[in-house]
Parts: C-alpha cells; structure tokens; sequence
C-alpha cells in the first residue's frame, strides 16, 4: 500500500485549499514568524509567477522562502552562486517540488558546497613539501 501524504495531519488537498496564513499556523515557530512579517517582494513575484504558469521552469535566487503547497509539482532553478575563481557564471540547482517538501526552505534542497577533495600539496605549499616530487 502506497504511503499517504499528510503534513500534520492534513492532506495535499486540504493544504492547497487553506490561505497562507491559516497554512502558517501549521509550521514550526520560524517559519510563522516570517510569514507574520510578509512575503518580500521578491517571494510574492515567485509565488504569483507560479501560479500564473505552473507547468513553466522558474529561476530564482530567493532560496529562503519557504514552499507552500502551491508550489507542489513545479520545477524551480534554486541560485547555487557563481562558480569558483576562474569559471565564471552563476550555477543553478534544478528541483522538482514534492509534497514531502512542504514547510522546508528553497535552500535547503540545493547545497552550496561542494565537497572537498584533497590531493597532493601544489608548488611551493610549505618548506617539508620539496621533498615530494612533483611529476
């Protein structure tokens, strides 16, 4: 048997039903806190442009705003940031939305970091380094 959604205690449905703000007695502390403050301008033009045109891909460095159920089944680009020195342009982090993904942060599903990959020390690193060869 296939496992239900719900998100405490309401389904997908029911979440897509209720207003923003009865939705945000629902969240954790943080997160109501915001919401008590307003959507910035940029959050609002994400929100109207996906419900303008949801099956369209949107693009967006506003990677703290929270996903409401609105959201669910869209495809974002969440902002990576610009790449190391030498390669330049901005990444992007494509991401299908689900309704497991309800309540988290944009940012939370696409990391920034990478991870580190260590290899020999480079020309002129320390003074104990000249003893291993470089070719």
């Amino acid at each position: 048997m296939p496992k239900v959604f719900s998100y405490r205690g309401k389904s997908l449905e029911e979440l897509k039903k209720i207003s923003i703000e009865e939705f945000s007695r629902l969240l954790p502390s943080r997160d109501r806190r915001k919401l008590k403050r307003g959507l910035t301008i940029q959050e609002k033009k994400l929100l109207e442009n996906i419900k303008k045109n949801p099956s369209k891909f949107h693009k967006t460095h506003v990677r703290s705003m929270i996903i409401f159920p609105e959201m669910v089944g869209t495809k974002i680009g969440i902002y990576l940031g610009g790449g190391p020195k030498g390669q330049e342009g901005a990444r992007w982090n494509t991401v299908t939305m689900t309704p497991d993904m309800v309540g988290h942060r944009l940012g939370d599903f696409a990391i920034t970091t990478k991870r580190v990959k260590h290899s020999s020390p480079g020309l002129g690193a320390t003074r104990g380094s000249k003893h291993i060869p470089l070719q």
